[in-house]
């Protein structure tokens, strides 16, 4: 065991694949009918098929297929990569970086709980997850500067906008989309989801502050230690000057992630008085495209500097866009085998007839293997909530609370499953095995976990 060497990510994810074919040849194939625009399940119409078991062929195959559904999101983080090489060709972020370490003056431990908020906040608004992979790149760097390793970039990134996602106030593409199948509006179960970000935020950054402050006094300490990889420091040297060309870098660099941020936010949706640009990855991909091209014009790159700059950036990150193709081929091989619609049915024979409390407390339990498997939140309501919401008025469960059930649980597989492109993508960014991640953050998931049995028991008896 010594010498046992965690897998890569992709190995991890091809086992994946493996398992969950197998699954398709012992697991009945069965289906719900489909009712709407929406083909959202019916409750109690759910009938067995004919089995269709999922071969070696297909196991290969889902990758590709999985890669076709992602290209999307692929294609984004490809030019994020080109972006970002066009900035770091210019100098900027090095200059900028130094400069803020020097003006915090070893206070640099309070960028993290302003950085995990403000995530959070983007987390728990508009469902802000796929859209951090941008930050990944950037952050990581700051962080292993100012003397932690690059799990703290890590965790400031996914935990902060993990703990948003898994106390989903008014995000619209998880809590929006599952409570209009529950019958319920927006507003219903607000305050108990506000309770929850606020404990849910302050447990995450207690968390991560306490390992980074012991990382930086004990080095030797950090569980990337050892890996010879991005867990030491940058070799010392002269940083670049903060010139004036820099500076302008630098605003049209801040000024490209604002813009991508206000554009994502549905304010329609969640009542503000705002212009909505509804952007979403091609448009967003467009945006990083034309902001590599303007910022390496404004430093005076030249146009085949500057080719070459943002190519190289690309290939950095094509290995983060083959994980979230082969991710993606999980759902790919389980609709093929059918077996998405049994394993819901099996959940909805186990709650029949349950008490209120017990009710939810198993909803939120078989949530969690569905997040695994289906590890998109409006897909995997669109899929369940139809068929949970109604058995919950049986057992005199409001379907707000089942909304929070599935947000918390779907919210807390985010932070650790290998089937989230996020999650594997940020760990390749960082250098860090998955091993390492699991580790670093079993406690904090275990504690998540226990406030929400906590918060869902006392709101099932209130």
């Amino acid at each position: 065991m010594k010498n046992f060497r965690m897998p890569t990510a992709y190995t991890i994810l091809f086992a994946l694949l493996i398992l969950v074919a197998a699954a398709t040849w012992v697991i009945p194939a069965g289906i719900y009918e489909r009712a709407g625009e929406e083909e959202t399940p019916v409750a109690g119409t759910y009938q067995t098929v004919e089995q269709s078991p999922q071969g070696p062929g297909d196991v290969v195959l889902a990758s590709f297929q999985g890669f076709y559904d992602a290209v999307d999101v692929a294609l984004f983080i490809l030019m994020v990569g080109g972006f970002l090489g066009v900035v770091m060709k210019t100098g900027a972020i090095d200059a900028g970086v130094s400069n803020v370490i020097a003006l915090l003056g070893g206070r640099e431990i309070w960028l993290i709980p302003v950085l995990m908020i403000l995530f959070s906040l983007g987390g728990t608004s508009f469902g802000m997850w796929e859209e951090t992979m941008a930050f990944y790149p950037l952050l990581i760097p700051v962080f292993v500067s100012a003397g932690y390793d690059p799990l703290v970039g890590i965790a400031v990134v996914l935990l902060g906008s993990g703990a948003g996602v898994l106390a989903s106030t008014v995000n619209p593409f998880a809590t929006g989309i599952a409570s209009g199948f529950a019958g319920v509006s927006l507003g219903d179960g607000l305050p108990l989801r506000l309770a929850m970000l606020f404990i849910f935020d302050a447990a995450a950054i207690w968390y991560v502050m306490a390992y980074a402050k012991k990382v930086r006094a004990h080095p030797e300490k950090s569980l990337t230690a050892g890996l010879g990889r991005r867990s030491a420091a940058p070799k010392g040297g002269d940083a670049p000057a903060l010139t004036a060309r820099r500076k302008v870098v630098l605003a049209l660099f801040t000024a490209v992630f604002l813009v991508m941020i206000y554009a994502v936010i549905p304010f329609d949706e969640i009542g503000v008085p705002i212009p909505t640009l509804g952007w979403w990855f091609p448009e967003l991909s467009g945006l990083f495209l034309v902001g590599g091209v303007v910022i390496g014009a404004a430093y005076g790159l030249g146009e085949e500097e500057t080719v070459n700059a943002f190519v190289s950036g690309a290939a950095d990150l094509i290995g983060v866009g083959l994980i979230i193709g082969i991710s993606r081929g999980i759902t790919v091989l389980m609709d093929g085998g059918q077996i998405t619609d049994t394993i819901l049915h099996w959940g909805e024979k186990a709650l029949t007839g349950t008490g209120s409390v017990a009710f939810l407390l198993l909803v939120y339990l078989l949530y969690i293997p569905l997040s695994v498997l289906i590890p998109s939140s409006s897909g995997l309501a669109t899929l369940s909530v139809p068929i949970l919401a109604p058995l919950g008025q049986f057992a005199g469960i409001d379907g707000s609370l089942i909304v929070t059930a599935f947000q918390s649980a779907s919210g807390l597989v985010n932070i650790v499953t290998p089937t989230a492109a996020v999650v594997m993508g940020g760990l390749a960014l960082g250098d860090v095995p998955y091993d390492r991640w699991m580790r670093f953050v079993w406690k904090l998931v275990l504690i998540f976990f226990l406030l929400t049995v906590g918060f869902l028991a006392v709101s099932a008896i209130l």
